[in-house]
């Protein structure tokens, strides 16, 4: 790959590059765009940083009481959620799965995602008449969701890729721990002494 790689590529590429899984070439193209692009340089800090303090961070058991209380309290959402009715109760009916502790971090995923997106690109430039031709908007919307595309196919596959290491893996230790545990001893038959 010897073609010069743009930003674009670059971001495609940004993954693969911080868990060093491109070839010789492509990692040799990406690091000759950093030193010529401040904003790939400063993402690709960005995203170290991120995968170095995850790394640091520890494992948070919840305390005891947050989920007995958690558990006290379910059944008496449900029974206030079944009282709810007319038009207040439609509404929260609707809003329920948007309130969801998944949706919820979905969202602020989706908030730093547009923030680290935004200190990417650097400041706001104001729009001009030109920017606003409909086969330009057209065009960088397309572009836009190719790459959104691209990067959510890429993000699936590699979580099926994990999901069958892992499944392979946890079959390895089991045939090994099948194999280390001794088989269990044949009785010994002694001809003398023994009645018929």
């Amino acid at each position: 790959m010897n073609e010069k790689l743009n930003c674009a590529d670059i971001e495609l590429l940004l993954s693969d590059y911080v868990d060093s899984t491109l070839d010789r070439e492509t990692r040799a193209a990406f690091e000759r765009h950093l030193p010529e692009c401040p904003a790939c340089a400063e993402t690709l800090a960005a995203v170290q940083e991120a995968m170095d303090f995850t790394g640091r961070c520890a494992a948070i058991e919840p305390p005891p009481e947050l989920i007995t209380r958690i558990m006290h309290e379910l059944p008496v959402a449900r029974k206030e959620a079944r009282r709810t009715r007319g038009v207040s109760g439609w509404f929260s009916r609707l809003l329920q799965p948007v309130l969801q502790p998944r949706f919820a971090m979905g969202m602020a995923m989706t908030i730093l995602s547009f923030s680290m997106l935004g200190r990417a690109t650097g400041p706001l430039k104001p729009i001009r008449p030109a920017d606003l031709d409909p086969a330009k908007v057209w065009a960088s919307i397309d572009d836009q969701a190719h790459r959104v595309w691209n990067n959510a196919v890429k993000y699936y596959e590699s979580l099926k890729f994990v999901y069958e290491i892992q499944t392979r893996l946890r079959e390895w230790s089991e045939e090994e721990a099948e194999q280390a545990s001794p088989a269990p001893a044949a009785p010994e038959n002694s001809g003398s002494g023994g009645k018929k």
